[in-house]
């Protein structure tokens, strides 16, 4: 199977499956005397596992964090880091009775079509499990980019039709965990909070959008024509389990405006260019200005729901399903994280191959 690899310099390839012993990655091409916060990894991991409030899955991994090789005495040697989360509570035979079934919206057709074989236990590789791995890679690649200034933020600003209507800008960035829905918004996250235990209680599931901000952004990364900012960042964001969107800057909303009410007009600052607006995003001709980059990512509802669904087995038979195992009622808190670790990854990338194009 190709496609568990990311990036030119700063690679990481994932590995595992839901349901099998362990998941991981390996990184190739971290600089050597990058210091490890093993620490800031596991919080990082904490803030993705399963089983941490009443609103996620109930799957209870501890999502400790082994690091195999690649660190001596605190700092990177240089060489692959190898990154290990064992399965620890994993219950394939939950999935028995569904192992010929194709799940609605899930990947067991296609993969079964594909391969000629796929892992049933909870969608093996296609399962958001194997986010963690990347959730390790992308905390290592924040290290790096914490050297530089730069700093990523990412938060539940949708979920169903309840929305905070609020620009970045006018929030506190720092207050996304304060809720058990990465809102940092009180009385919008427990409307958000309220509706998700609603449609938990009803079987079903809910959708909703992130919002992601990254500061201090060097003027110069990305790679045109092919390698865009923004390209590689929406592809980063669209390996994501359940992305079906991803909009950057003033987004589809700009296609509506003229351009003289589009166009960041610029200003000198204290000797530096800046624009006045930020319809860009952060990102002209595929290539970071220095302003802050800003996009949402749009998730789809859970595919796996308690409620009765119509579907095919592998013999082509119609059958009814009603799906075990544990399930998120709406993915959007726990994968805060995820963007903002594929995000770094795609940063942590483009910084170093930006350093290497300079004599």
């Amino acid at each position: 199977m190709a496609g568990n690899s990311i990036g030119e310099i700063f690679k990481v390839t994932t590995f595992g499956e839901s349901h099998g012993l362990a998941v991981g990655a390996v990184i190739d091409g971290c600089p050597a005397g990058l210091e490890i916060d093993e620490s800031f990894i596991q919080h990082q991991l904490d803030r993705r596992k399963p089983g941490q409030s009443v609103i996620t899955t109930q799957r209870n991994e501890s999502d400790t964090i082994h690091i195999l090789s690649g660190v001596f005495e605190g700092k990177t040697l240089g060489t692959p880091i190898c990154l290990l989360i064992n399965n620890t509570d994993a219950k394939p035979q939950e999935y028995e009775a569904m192992k010929n079934i194709f799940r609605p919206s899930h990947a067991d057709y296609t993969y079964e079509t594909k391969y000629g074989i796929r892992d049933y236990r909870g969608g093996g590789r296609s399962s958001a499990r194997v986010t963690a791995a990347s959730v390790a890679a992308g905390a290592i690649a924040q290290l790096l980019l914490k050297q530089t200034g730069m700093h990523i933020t990412a938060y539940v600003q949708q979920v169903g039709k309840i929305k905070l209507n609020k620009k970045y800008s006018e929030i506190d960035l720092n207050s996304v965990d304060s809720t058990l829905v990465r809102c940092p918004d009180e009385i919008v996250a427990q409307q958000m909070q309220e509706e998700i235990l609603k449609t938990k209680a009803e079987g079903d599931s809910l959708g909703g959008i992130i919002h992601c901000v990254i500061k201090n952004v060097p003027v110069g990364l990305g790679e045109p024509v092919f390698d865009k900012l923004q390209a590689d960042l929406a592809k980063a964001i669209f390996s994501i389990n359940a992305v079906h969107g991803f909009e950057y800057g003033s987004g589809f909303a700009g296609s509506a405006m003229k351009g003289s009410e589009h166009n960041d007009a610029f200003e000198m600052k204290l000797g530096i260019p800046y624009t006045k607006s930020n319809f860009s995003g952060g990102i002209q001709g595929g290539i970071s200005n220095g302003m802050d980059i800003y996009f949402s990512a749009a998730f789809k509802p859970t595919a796996t729901i308690s409620k009765e669904q119509s579907t095919i087995n592998s013999e082509g038979e119609e059958v009814l399903l009603e799906a075990k195992g544990r399930h998120d009622p709406c993915v959007l808190p726990r994968a805060v994280p995820i963007v903002e670790a594929m995000t770094a990854l795609v940063l942590a990338d483009f910084y170093l191959r930006n350093k290497s194009s300079k004599t």
